[in-house]
Order: C-alpha cells, then structure tokens, then sequence
C-alpha cells in the first residue's frame, strides 16, 4: 500500500481557495468519489472527491485556510494495490501525488438570493456510511472542528456530537473537548456557558421542530450577510412593455419548431442589459474601498442565477456584447441544463461582472435582490402580467415586465440608476435596439 497525495487542482486561474469544511481525519476511511473538503473560489463552491479508495494518513490543511492550486490537502494510504495496474513494490511503497477534479456544488447566492423557482436550500451529497474500527466514517462529520481536535477527542474517547462549541460559529476547539474530558464539572461549566435556546422559548407554544441548516446555507448565509451589511444597497423599480417582443420570440420559436433552440425572454434580456451596461459603465464595474478607486471591466460577463434541486447556481455567460440572440439562448440552455445536471466546468462559474436573477418562472411584481460582491449591482425580473395603457386614444391592454436594479450606493447614485433602468426599458421594449 503506497501512500498518495491529493492536491488541489487547477481553478481556470483563479489563485485563492478557501477550505471550508474538512470531512476527514486521520484513520478515516474513504472510498473512492467520496467527498475530503469544501473549497471555495468566487462564488462557487464545491467538494473535493478522493481519487481513490483508502485510509487517511494526514489531513494538511485546517478550515478556513487559504490554498492555492498544486497544495497537497490530505495524504491517503491507497488500498489495495495502489492507482495503477503493474507498478511493482518500490513503486507502490512511494509517496505519491494525485490531483483531484473537484465537483462543483453550486454558488452562493450572495450573488443574488432568488432565482426561476425560487432558491434552494442546498444540501450535501449523500455519502457512504464506511468505517474501520478506530477509523472515523465520512458519513460521521455533523460537529465543526479542525483535525487536530478531532484527533484529540479520539484520544480523550470524548464524542464531539455530545460537546458544546465555543469556537466561532459554534466550532468545537481543544478546550471545548479538554474541558469535557473533565467530566461532570466541565460538562457543568461547559453547559453554563451555553447560548439561550430559543427553541425552549417556542415550544412553550406549541409543537416544533429543529432543522439543521444545510452546508450550502451557511456558507451563503454569511457571505450574503456580508454583502448585505456592507453595501448599502439601494432598489429601483421599473417596467418595460413587452407586448411586441412576445409577439416576435413567439413567431420565431414556431419557425425553430424540431430545433433544439427556443428563445426565451430571458434571452432578450440579456441582449438589452449588455447594451445598458456599455452605455453605463460603472454598473459593469467593482469598488475598490481599499484605495478608493473603482474599476471599470471592459468586458461583458452575465451571471445567471439558476434554481436546481441542489440549490442555486449561478453560470456565467460570457462576452454577451459579441454574441447574436440565438447565440445567447444556445449558451443559456447549455449553462442552465449544466447546472441543474451538476455538469458545469468550474470556467462556467467565474468571471461575472453583472447579475441577473429571474422569479418570473414563479410570479410576484418586484423583489430587492442581494448584490453580488465585488459587483455594484444586480437585475431582478418579475413575472409578466397584462396591463391597461392608455395610447391616447383610448386603453389598451399590454404585456408588462416588472424589474428592480439593485445597486451599490457608495458607487452609484439615484438619478444613474433611473437612467440605467430607462435604457434597459428602452433596449427591451425596441427590438432593432435589442438584436443590434
């Protein structure tokens, strides 16, 4: 049995990931695909799977560790006769190395909340419940705490599921479990220092329930605490009439029946926001707080939230401006089946510059959408729904779509953005403006 090194592989250039959560420790037994860790890159998040089957000899890293792509994370002893067929006894006794092709799970969305049903909750894939004796299973992983204080608690024999964290976030530290190993006293102490339950509080009122929060809700959880607290965002409301582009994407998918491309109103959306973006540069752009600068990207990226039913997702479209509409609407099928498939490329999720976030699949007449940070704004569309305008005449019933701008006050001011939503309602409701 050699012993194999998993690094972390390479993320389309990106040079920062973050470990977020570590499933295993030493004497874990792992099968192959199982999931190690959580990295997290932008706005994606995903699980390392184990490119083999065997025990772990040395977790490497601890969470919340920032890595770059090529670190060795976890070394493993391979079961077995090793990775491949043939390799004779030196070769199976070396240390070896092994990059892992990590799964993408889905992003948060920090980037924007709600998306085509409405958001997901997220949740972790099933793993196998496998286990040595004195091995920890993967299955077995519902406390937060680094390797090392887990391997202490193997050692004191303390249960980490019956141990009361202190540590940020609820994370068990080695004091939590030293104090423990105290006995009743530490349990006392430990007990006194809990939090108020609030579920006490409730159930005094009637039946309830306590659901744990999936991974996925977590991690978005803070980021879009983050976002919320610290941009001051602001909502704009608009609507634009899209009585004649209905009429005309109707026309066009009779014409495409038997091809595998429909034109969606998204689609045509999307064609309109690139052309405001240009026009509006400083909604195509990121702040700098740290040098009081803000920079303008000269190229056109548009994230599209996505509900799956493992939560949402959010693929980027990219350079929008140099694509034709039916361009756009075969790339927002490829991405959106990708991602409800788990099939996205980790370059499918990064390098947004802007947001668009529909409900329309849902209903409701305007939402405020959370920006996604580094950007400065995001898009927010609403279901349709027919409306009396007067043509001065006399009133005529129209087909309405309610959209709400969120944008990054620091960065963008009132009257800007009610001229961005003017010229996103101009690029949707005139079709010549749209297609060219």
């Amino acid at each position: 049995m050699g012993v194999e090194h998993v690094l972390i592989p390479d993320f389309g250039g990106v040079q920062q990931i973050t470990v977020v959560e570590i499933f295993v420790s030493p004497g874990t037994t792992v099968k192959e695909d199982d999931s190690l860790l959580t990295l997290e890159s932008e706005k994606a998040v995903m699980d390392l799977p184990s490119p083999f089957s065997g025990v772990v000899e040395e977790v490497l890293v601890e969470e919340d560790e920032v890595v770059k792509s090529g670190r060795a994370v976890v070394a493993i002893r391979v079961a077995g006769n090793g990775t491949a067929e043939g390799e004779n006894e030196k070769e199976k006794s070396a240390d070896k190395v092994t990059t892992a092709d990590p799964v993408p799970e889905k992003t948060m969305a920090d980037e924007s909340g709600e998306s085509g049903r409405g958001q997901g909750t997220g949740g972790a894939a099933g793993l196998p419940a496998t286990g040595e004796a004195g091995g920890e299973s993967v299955a077995k992983r519902g406390v937060h705490a680094t390797p090392s204080v887990r391997a202490l608690a193997r050692r004191k024999g303390v249960e980490l599921d019956q141990v009361h964290g202190t540590g940020p976030g609820g994370r068990i530290v080695k004091e939590d479990v030293l104090q423990a190993v105290a006995g009743e006293g530490g349990a006392a102490e430990n007990k006194r220092q809990r939090p108020p339950r609030f579920i006490d509080e409730f159930a005094g009122f009637g039946e309830v329930e306590e659901v744990a929060l999936s991974r996925i809700q977590k991690i978005g959880g803070s980021r879009l605490e983050k976002s919320w607290t610290e941009i001051p965002h602001v909502t704009h409301f608009e609507e634009a009439d899209v009585t004649d582009l209905e009429k005309f994407r109707q026309q066009q998918n009779e014409s495409l029946s038997g091809e595998n491309v429909r034109l969606s109103l998204l689609a045509f959306v999307i064609k309109a926001v690139a052309a405001s973006l240009k026009q509006f540069p400083l909604f195509n752009s990121s702040l700098l707080p740290e040098s009081d600068k803000i920079v303008l990207k000269r190229y056109w990226n548009i994230g599209i939230a996505v509900d799956t039913p493992d939560g949402l997702v959010v693929p980027v479209i990219k350079r929008v401006d140099t694509r034709g509409i039916y361009e756009i609407a075969e790339e927002l099928i490829r991405v959106s089946g990708g991602a409800r498939e788990q099939k996205l490329a980790i370059n499918d999720m990064q390098g947004a510059t802007f947001t668009i976030s529909s409900l329309g699949g849902i209903g409701g007449t305007g939402f405020t959408p959370i920006i996604s940070m580094p950007q400065v704004a995001i898009l927010g569309i609403s279901r349709t729904y027919m409306k009396p305008v007067w043509d001065g005449q006399r009133f005529v019933p129209r087909r309405m779509l309610p959209f709400s701008v969120s944008y990054d006050h620091r960065v963008i001011d009132g009257a800007e953005a009610a001229r961005f939503c003017i010229s996103i309602k101009m690029n949707v409701e005139d079709l010549k403006r749209t297609l060219l």
